[in-house]
């Protein structure tokens, strides 16, 4: 089993090159699209999974979930949740003890997830509760990837607006980036 380095300084960090999502990016905000999407991850054994909020800047304010990334290899859905609601259809598939969904701090997004929906979400693997099996001691997924593949994930997308009309290539390139890269970190662990 590889031992990676445990930590990885804010120094070390800020010298490397970033990371960049080459996938395709497919943007679901329509029911019919988001059943169609489900149907193909349902044949995934495993997918990386993220959640995007709109940020709050005010005391007391909160808003849902607004979009849901979940990647494959090659592809990522954003499902934008605050223009479609939460479609059954995902609902089943956050469901589905087959297929495994991994991500980084859950709890929050299984908290988001809450409010929204009463699903029991199954089957999902906390990378930072995992990746401590081979050394890594640092808990954000900017230093885990940086650990493990020498390049950053650029974080200035994270305060944006997840609620807009549109989503700009920016936002979506982060979003499906941080729903990869957990799928990424995991295939890498698991190659031995």
């Amino acid at each position: 089993m590889t031992q990676y380095s445990s930590t990885i300084t804010k120094e070390e960090l800020a010298l490397l090159p970033i990371e960049e999502y080459k996938g395709r990016v497919i943007v679901i905000d329509q029911m019919k699209d988001a059943n169609r999407a489900v149907e193909f991850l349902s044949q995934q054994l495993r997918v990386g999974f993220d959640t995007e909020t709109r940020p709050s800047f005010k005391k007391g304010q909160r808003y849902k979930i607004a979009l849901m990334q979940v990647a494959t290899d090659d592809v990522c859905f954003l499902f934008r949740l605050n223009k479609t609601g939460f479609p059954n259809s995902l609902e089943a598939f956050l469901c589905n003890k087959a297929i495994l969904k991994i991500g980084l701090s859950l709890r929050d997004d299984f908290g988001a997830i809450k409010k929204r929906t009463n699903i029991e979400p199954a089957n999902f693997l906390d990378l930072q509760n995992y990746v401590g099996r081979f050394g890594i001691t640092d808990a954000s997924l900017q230093k885990i990837y940086a650990i493990m593949f020498g390049k950053k994930i650029s974080k200035g997308q994270r305060l944006t607006n997840w609620e807009a009309p549109n989503l700009t290539e920016l936002q979506q390139k982060y979003a499906a980036l941080d729903a990869w890269a957990c799928l990424r970190i995991y295939n890498q662990l698991n190659k031995e």
